[in-house]
Parts: C-alpha cells; structure tokens; sequence
C-alpha cells in the first residue's frame, strides 16, 4: 500500500495481531498495480484536471468563513455549465481524489482488484450526471493530508474522501452540502481500560491522521494523552502517532505501536469490523459532516454537485448506505438534509 509507513511493515510482528486478516488482504489489494482508472497524485495536472479558481466563489467563501456558524451551508443547485463544469465536460473525464484503504468508504477490493465503497459510488453517480456515465471517473488515490493541496493544484476536480466540513476548511475549499453526518471518536481493543475521550486516555499513546480534525480535536483537548511525537517538526521519519492515511493507525494499534486511535466514529466502524479485536469507546464527541471538496471558485462544479446530491438522497443514498454501512453502523436513519445560504 504506497500510502503505509513501509518502516511499520519492516518490524518484527508485536504480539497484537488478532484480525489482522483483513487489514492484510487490504495492504495486499493496495500493492497491487493500479489499474487505468487509478492515478498517482504525482502526476499531477497534465491529464487535464481544471484549474479554475478565481470568481465570486471565492469572496462568497470568504463571507461565509468569516460569519462561520454554520459551516455546511452550500451554494444553491443548479445544472448550468460554467468554467469547471465546461473543462470537465472537454476532457471526458472527471477527475476524483478518493482513499483506497478506508474500510466500507473507499478502498481497493483484493478480489475484484477495482475502488469500491460508499464515497466510490457517490463519485461515479456525479460522474454519471456530469458526463453521462459512471465510468467516465479517474480515480486519483489521496492521502488525508493531500486533500487540500490536491485541489489547489489542480490534480483533482473534486474530493470524495470522508472530509469533513468545518470553518476553517471553507475558507481553503469549496464544499458541497453535506451528504453524511459522522462524529469523533475513540478505537481501541476491546480489553484496554481506555473508556473514551476522556481521563482514560492519560497517558496512552494515540494515533490520528496528519490534517484530520481528531487531530485538531486532541490539540484542543488531550486528556493527557501522548499523541505528538517528540520529534514532530523535525522532518524525520520518526513520527508514531501521526500518519498520512487512517488505516496505518489501525495498523499501529495492531503491532502495539499505540493504545487507541481517534477518528471518525463512521471510519472507526469500517476498522473494528476488519479487526474483531478492537471496539468504539464511550461516544461521539463531535458532530460533524462529510461534504465533496472542490477548489474555490468552482461555483457551477458545486452547483451540479448540489444538484446530484438532491437527487442521491431521495433513494441512492439509502441504497449505498444499506449495502456499505448498515452492517457495522447501524442506526442511521438517513442523510443530514441540505442547507444553503444565498446566491
């Protein structure tokens, strides 16, 4: 899996091994070579990914960053054609940083060797309304802390990829209404005394991706917990506790590298049920919502966006929830409804 620290995988084998199985069939399917519809971010944006970026997106972003109360408020759907949608359009293709190990979300199947998954369908039915077809998708594979940057520089016209929307993050993107409400929240093994975020957590050792908001959430509050590394900034290759991608977390917490993970309860959900040995603890303490990603500006790319979404809800969602995340998040009864602010 080009995405997982390779140090990890030269070390001898701790003693926490237990459901290793499917992380393993995992990093395998991730090593295999990427088919045609699976490209390197390093490739960057000769293949064509737009690079508009300029218009009154950006000062309406900005507006609303700056009165943030809300941040999932999007623009209003619509499906005419502007600069973004037009470039797109002219290519034939449109172009989607996605993950490929995140459990139930977006990940490379070891059978099928193909990208399957909740944010994968939901990026093939924006491709098929844009385009004409679900296939007419390259899938570009991101890490969590290549999201943002992948969009400024033109390597992807949208972000499909488990990322939450927040007031920080809409003053560097441009988001979509929210099509999925999620919150933070505690992975450990099932015998740890880590009861959840809170005092447990005191002198544990936790994990969290580089430029996730469980990332932000444990600098505001730790409980005590060690989660940055003492040689953080020093541009080593020592790093422990901060990763490029969720699953090297769980990978971690299997070789006894760390004592819990922080994440979102929705991706912790697909981790406990690739590994029987690990459990959520305590509860959600966030509430938080997923949104597609686009650079700011690209109004009319948001616009359509906010169009699909209208319709995916009224039965697509359910659809793909049932067969990715009612098995190991039950209990939730339906997308988070849109809100828009004027324009």
């Amino acid at each position: 899996m080009a995405s997982t620290d390779t140090r990890t995988a030269a070390r001898p084998v701790a003693v926490r091994l237990r459901g290793w199985g499917g992380v393993a069939a995992m990093a395998a399917a991730c090593g295999l070579t990427a088919s045609l519809t699976l490209l390197p971010l390093s490739r960057g944006a000769a293949d064509g990914a737009v690079r508009v970026g300029t218009g009154t997106g950006t000062a309406v972003q900005a507006k609303a960053a700056a009165e943030c109360t809300e941040p999932e408020r999007s623009l209003r759907p619509s499906a005419a054609d502007g600069a973004a949608v037009a470039a797109i359009k002219k290519r034939g293709k449109l172009v989607v940083g996605v993950d490929q190990n995140s459990y139930r979300w977006g990940y490379r199947n070891p059978a099928t060797r193909t990208l399957e998954g909740f944010d994968i369908d939901l990026a093939r039915a924006i491709a098929k309304d844009v385009l004409g077809s679900d296939q007419a998708v390259i899938f570009r594979a991101i890490p969590t802390n290549q999201r943002i940057a992948a969009l400024d520089g033109g390597k992807v016209d949208l972000v499909v990829r488990t990322m939450t929307i927040n007031c920080k993050r809409i003053e560097q993107v441009a988001f979509s209404t929210a099509y999925f409400q999620a919150g933070q929240q505690v992975l450990a093994p099932k015998d740890s005394t880590i009861k959840g975020y809170d005092s447990s957590l005191k002198g544990k050792r936790v994990c969290t991706a580089e430029g996730s908001t469980a990332y932000e959430a444990l600098e505001k509050n730790s409980f005590g917990a060690v989660f940055k590394d003492p040689d953080d900034g020093k541009k080593t290759d020592q790093d422990r506790y901060t990763v490029p991608n969720q699953l090297d977390c769980l990978v971690r917490l299997q070789m006894g590298e760390v004592d819990a993970v922080v994440t979102d309860n929705a991706l912790a959900a697909g981790q406990a049920a690739q590994d029987p040995a690990v459990e959520l603890k305590g509860v959600p303490f966030t509430t938080e919502y997923y949104g597609v990603a686009a650079k700011l500006g690209s109004d009319d790319l948001v616009r359509r966006v906010n169009k699909v979404l209208d319709a995916y809800r009224a039965g697509p969602w359910q659809a793909a929830y049932d067969k990715w995340l009612k098995a190991d998040l039950p209990g939730v009864t339906g997308p988070p409804a849109p809100k828009y602010r004027d324009g």
